[in-house]
């Protein structure tokens, strides 16, 4: 077993990180997916070595926390022994139905392996920083949008067939656009990139490269960039608009059911209760989504609707209107030694009283402490534990200074005094997102502050 590693690297299955509730290991499958049997052995595992809770995070890893160095070292033993076989090195993300969404623009499996491979080959992976990422995005009704990388080459209908839009650094609407390119030229291109971000150190990303660093790569082997490309050039990637990974799917062959996990979170015998429920009316295979949930492959119809009523008596998440898929929420306390209130009790307590305001236009963050796991990235709303109890920090991340603080037990009340304000002020048809806006820090924070 290697040294632990730090904070901020990828906590592998071979390498766990330590955490504020014991060590924590990371894992991908190799295809994809899980077996059905395989995942019920991962949560047979969780309880034998871990503190029994299985995690899907934000970007669709699985998560086992609560390890010691001894249980972590049985935890890897008993996953190879299982078959599964886990990824390593640089990740290179596809869409959790890559290769069985009939939408798909292309399936971007092919291309993905074949940067994988370049990166092997090129002895790359040693040489760039842990969350260094790559997202191959086919496009269809589970796109990966949502989901930052250094390098993003996404699925494009054109008169001619199918390119690939080649951006840097961001997510699909952030990140820099480069170049529309066939194939081998994509895969070319993306491994130029991670280069010149290896040439600059391991704390290098995408981020990091120059204006002419950039246009040397939308010159090479391009067409023009989408954004200049003539009238007609190209098509709508998305033949119908995204969708949260919650609710039926229907596939190339049969249906996917996609059950969300409460905050990224459930006890491993639930976990087992349901996947052993899913194997005998006839799954095939489990893959881990974006937006912290589980798709369950290979389902009739009729099977999706008996899963999503055994997942619905367990409290997983089966609407994408749930409220609970608005909200950010790590541990907290008592689970984690570093956090300073119950982060996970206050992130239900705020759901099950503010489902209006919880609205697809914005996330609402609950963090323990001022890492802020669950959320690395600014949020229009986040509760953080620290000394003063819960602060709350407008549009920003949990590190950022808060403007108001509460007792942590009374935090969800503040909340609540937010959502009073925002039910008085807000307009017709106005989102929570921009209510917030027009209401200002100041605003917001007053009626959280109140006694």
């Amino acid at each position: 077993m290697n040294a632990f590693s730090r904070r901020g690297a990828c906590p592998a299955l071979s390498a766990p990180m330590q955490t504020g509730d014991g060590l924590l290991v990371r894992l991908n499958p190799v295809a994809g997916g899980l077996s059905p049997k395989s995942l019920i052995g991962l949560g047979e595992s969780a309880l034998r070595h871990g503190n029994g809770i299985i995690e899907v995070t934000a970007r669709g890893s699985l998560q086992i926390r609560g390890l010691t160095p001894t249980s972590a070292r049985l935890l890897a033993m008993e996953v190879d022994a299982l078959g599964i076989a886990v990824r390593t090195g640089m990740p290179v993300e596809t869409g959790p139905l890559a290769g069985l969404d009939p939408q798909e623009v292309a399936d971007p499996r092919p291309l993905a392996e074949r940067i994988r491979a370049a990166i092997e080959e090129a002895g790359l992976a040693q040489r760039l920083g842990p969350k260094v990422s790559v997202v191959v995005d086919g496009g269809g009704r589970l796109t990966m949008d949502a989901v930052t990388a250094d390098i993003r080459l996404a699925a494009v209908r054109i008169d001619a067939g199918t390119q690939w839009r080649v951006s840097v650094a961001g997510d699909a609407r952030t990140a820099k656009p480069l170049v529309m390119v066939e194939e081998d030229a994509a895969c070319d291109i993306a491994v130029a990139v991670l280069r010149m971000v290896a040439e600059k150190g391991r704390e290098a990303r995408a981020r990091d490269l120059t204006a002419r660093q950039l246009i040397s790569l939308a010159s090479w082997r391009s067409t023009a960039p989408p954004s200049v490309l003539p009238d007609g050039g190209a098509v709508e990637r998305l033949p119908v608009p995204a969708r949260f990974p919650i609710g039926t799917f229907e596939l190339t062959d049969g249906f996917a059911l996609g059950i969300g996990l409460p905050f990224g979170s459930m006890p491993a015998q639930k976990l087992i209760g349901l996947t052993q429920h899913a194997l005998t009316i006839g799954a095939a295979e489990i893959r881990l989504a974006p937006g912290r949930a589980l798709l369950f492959i290979g389902l009739s119809q009729t099977a999706c609707h008996s899963l999503q009523q055994a997942a619905a008596i367990l409290g997983l998440v089966t609407d994408a209107a749930d409220p609970r898929t608005k909200i950010a929420a790590c541990p907290g306390a008592p689970a984690c030694a570093s956090g300073r209130i119950a982060a996970r009790d206050i992130a239900e307590t705020i759901a099950a009283e503010n489902r209006d305001i919880l609205d697809a236009s914005f996330t609402l963050h609950i963090s323990g402490c001022a890492k802020g796991c669950a959320h690395p990235g600014p949020a229009a709303l986040t509760l953080v534990g620290g000394d003063n109890g819960a602060g709350l920090v407008v549009d920003g991340t949990a590190k950022a200074l808060p403007a108001g603080y509460r007792p942590g037990y009374d935090a969800a009340r503040g909340i609540d005094s937010i959502a009073a304000a925002i039910r008085k002020t807000r307009l017709r048809g106005e989102t929570t997102a921009a209510c917030l806006t027009r209401l200002g820090a100041a605003g917001v924070t007053a009626p959280y502050r109140q006694e």
